[in-house]
């Protein structure tokens, strides 16, 4: 009976244990402490991943970007001077010709005879001129013997007046048949390349029809337009020839010229100022009438800080930028943007040297610590080393 009460007693004792133990590991997951250890603090936040970059300081050009047309310096519609009928074209189409060149000759017959007319009509007058100068000589020396009035002299000298205007006017005939015999050659003006030939030989040359045209290739210029507010920097881009530079569609390179020209007026309606600029084309790269993009360098911003343009942060009260120091940790600047340019800005506020934000600026606070992003080429030499 004993032995009964103390097995029964012992079971009790086990089965409490039991409950106890189980009581406690309830309690445990419950609350989630763990007795072993002791509580801890608020969790600081992770750092922010980023990209950065670094201010560089160099010298920009500030540069304008429009578009022209390709203009040439002269470019002489040729039409002939008298109506006449042409003799011989000798030049073709597209031919380069020089200044003096002949391009047409036309019928000359009856200006060449109208010429040699002039030329006797001069010499029959020049030879009764010096027969009138012979007589006026004896009337004098009779006048001095006494043999004759001196008024018969006087009238012999008038005679040899008269004759001498005739004869001048002689010459004058003879000068202006030559300057219609010129007519009849047509010569280039200007250095330039010949464009459409309109008439041939057997054809009637008026002065109302164009036989062809001459413009200049070498040097040509550009023609475009510029805003009013870049004015002066233009004036004194004209004093300086700032350099021009100009991309041809298609083209393989830029082509550089000098800004040459900048009009006297600005045009009301659409608020802006025809420049030109000079460029040198011996290799016919340029073409009359053709559509380029121009660059003009306005002036060179001398030792400024440049940063990418993603790194700004734009908002109502300005611009800034987060500027990381030392300790990783960002703070929020306010910079001043003076140029742009491809993905690059000119800034006030930074130094050259300076990190600044640029990529995953939109989860950051003022005092926020960073983790820089390791570039992914670096991760891809990782893999292919391991």
């Amino acid at each position: 009976m004993k032995n009964t009460t103390k097995l029964s007693l012992l079971g009790v004792v086990v089965l409490c244990g039991a409950a106890a133990g189980v009581w406690w590991s309830m309690g445990r997951v419950t609350t989630g402490r763990n007795d072993a250890s002791p509580e801890k603090g608020p969790v600081a936040p992770p750092a922010q991943v980023v990209t950065l970059a670094v201010v560089q300081r160099q010298d920009v050009p500030v540069n304008l970007v429009v578009n022209g047309n390709v203009v040439s310096l002269n470019s002489v519609d040729v039409r002939p001077q008298i109506s006449n009928l042409v003799q011989r074209v000798h030049v073709k189409e597209g031919q380069f010709v020089r200044a003096g060149e002949t391009l047409f000759s036309l019928d000359d017959r009856a200006d060449r005879a109208n010429l040699d007319k002039a030329r006797a009509q001069q010499a029959r007058d020049e030879a009764v001129l010096a027969d009138l100068e012979r007589q006026y000589k004896r009337s004098q020396d009779l006048v001095a013997q006494s043999f004759i009035a001196q008024s018969a002299a006087d009238n012999t000298l008038s005679q040899v007046q008269a004759q001498r205007a005739l004869v001048d006017a002689d010459r004058a005939a003879v000068q202006a048949a030559q300057v219609a015999l010129s007519y009849d050659l047509i010569r280039s003006p200007i250095n330039g390349r010949i464009g459409a030939v309109n008439l041939f030989a057997g054809s009637l040359a008026q002065p109302t029809v164009s036989l062809l045209t001459v413009t200049q290739l070498d040097p040509i210029a550009i023609s475009f337009p510029v805003p009013e507010a870049q004015v002066q920097d233009l004036l004194a881009g004209v004093a300086s020839h700032a350099k021009v530079s100009a991309t041809v569609p298609g083209g393989r390179s830029a082509l550089i010229g000098s800004l040459s020209f900048l009009d006297n007026t600005v045009d009301p309606q659409a608020g802006t100022v025809r420049a030109k600029a000079l460029f040198g084309n011996k290799a016919q790269q340029l073409w009359p009438g053709q559509y380029v993009s121009t660059e003009v360098t306005l002036r060179v911003l001398k030792d400024v800080g440049v940063l990418p343009q993603a790194a700004i942060v734009n908002s109502t009260a300005g611009s800034s930028v987060y500027v990381v120091g030392a300790d990783d940790s960002v703070q929020a600047r306010k910079v001043a943007v003076d140029y742009s340019f491809a993905d690059q800005a000119v800034v006030r506020g930074v130094q050259p040297g300076e990190r600044v934000v640029v990529e995953g600026k939109q989860n950051l606070r003022p005092g926020a610590r960073i983790r820089v992003e390791k570039p992914a080429q670096a991760d891809t030499a990782k893999k292919d080393k391991s």
